[in-house]
């Protein structure tokens, strides 16, 4: 364990608490018209999100100071705590469903989503194992298929809530870390072809997921209806131009983008701050991926070098796949931007991992 400990990555909680500011700016932008026709209160989702940042601003600096290598030690006993909630959420009762999932324990402003967690939980248990078998890595049998294994269990009980980004997410980031590893390639191009299948066939066993794919291609087949969100997404951005709208200026945001503080809070971004805006954020994310790659090459052994790569793939892959949804340039699936959407067990999961990346950035050797 390591025991040497020095001062964390200072621009890394800078560009944290940056994106953090950012995010409570826009939801509230994002979210005023909407919580004042609701709930008569524009600053609804605002002061719920300032709640979720200060727990999570709370965590992140007491699992910074929590030396990372607790997180071996105890990764079993989370990750077999994260299936038992991933299972509880199924049960009707228990689980809370909101926009079609069962994704969510809990009553109200206080409910958890345990998928969330199982992210967070799959990265420190990979950690451990790929660090203690590294060298069978390149065994299909003794070392990739056991490492994915816990992953596609997990991944199959959250699709049936269902909740196909955040398994998406969890699964990009395991094949990261497993890759990063030193897996084969050509055992990886196997793999592939069987997660192609698999995706073929989750598509086509949910009208509504094939209707997320034809309207991705083509949004106009059904402007109304599936291609409704990407449609407005992109009646957002446009306008938005070199320096957009000016702050709460955004149009869309008067009912036409649904829920515009959560998933799509990027184009009500785009659409008041412009193109330089949202080329400061992704600028900004791009800081963190660099300082977390950082810290992952100069970790002090092999579970910190594992954990700081599992961390950063999260939040990089899910930065990804959120914008270009955006975008326009990938189907639509329920993601958050980190740090910026409306959420509280996202963005409390997202800054307990950034404690532990600091904490792993006090014992590098950079």
């Amino acid at each position: 364990m390591p025991t040497k400990r020095t001062t964390p990555d200072f621009i890394l909680l800078i560009v944290t608490f940056t994106l953090l500011a950012v995010g409570l700016i826009m939801v509230y932008s994002a979210s005023a018209v909407w919580a004042e026709y609701k709930f008569d209160d524009s600053f609804f989702f605002a002061k719920r999100q300032t709640l979720f940042a200060g727990v999570g601003i709370a965590a992140m600096f007491f699992i910074m100071n929590i030396n990372y290598w607790t997180w071996r030690e105890w990764s079993k006993v989370i990750l077999i705590t994260c299936f038992v909630l991933l299972l509880l959420v199924l049960i009707p009762g228990v689980g809370n469903v909101r926009n079609g999932s069962r994704s969510w324990i809990g009553v109200g402003a206080f409910s958890i989503q345990p998928s969330e967690f199982m992210k967070l939980a799959m990265i420190a248990f990979l950690a451990k194992f790929l660090s203690e078998r590294q060298k069978l890595i390149t065994s299909f049998r003794q070392g990739l298929v056991p490492s994915l294994g816990l992953a596609f269990v997990a991944f199959a009980l959250i699709m049936l809530q269902p909740d196909l980004g955040t398994g998406t997410v969890m699964i990009g980031t395991c094949v990261v870390m497993i890759f990063i590893a030193g897996a084969r390639v050509g055992h990886f191009a196997l793999l592939g072809l069987v997660g192609l299948a698999g995706f073929v066939g989750l598509v086509a066993s949910a009208p509504y997921r094939m209707k997320r794919i034809t309207s991705f291609l083509d949004p106009w087949q059904d402007p109304l209806g599936s291609g409704f969100q990407i449609i407005q997404s992109l009646y957002a951005i446009g306008p938005g131009g070199l320096f957009g709208l000016g702050l709460g200026e955004s149009r869309q945001k008067f009912f036409y983008l649904p829920e515009p503080q959560t998933d799509f809070i990027f184009a009500i971004l785009s659409e008041e701050l412009g193109f330089i805006g949202g080329s400061f954020i992704i600028l900004l994310f791009a800081l963190l991926l660099w300082r977390g790659i950082r810290i992952a090459l100069g970790a002090p052994d092999l579970y910190g070098s594992f954990l700081a790569v599992g961390i950063i793939s999260m939040v990089a892959i899910q930065v990804m796949i959120n914008i270009g949804v955006v975008t326009g340039l990938m189907p639509v699936t329920g993601i958050t931007l980190p740090f910026l959407s409306y959420g509280g067990s996202s963005l409390t999961l997202m800054l307990m991992a950034i404690g532990v990346l600091l904490n792993i950035s006090r014992y590098s050797r950079y």
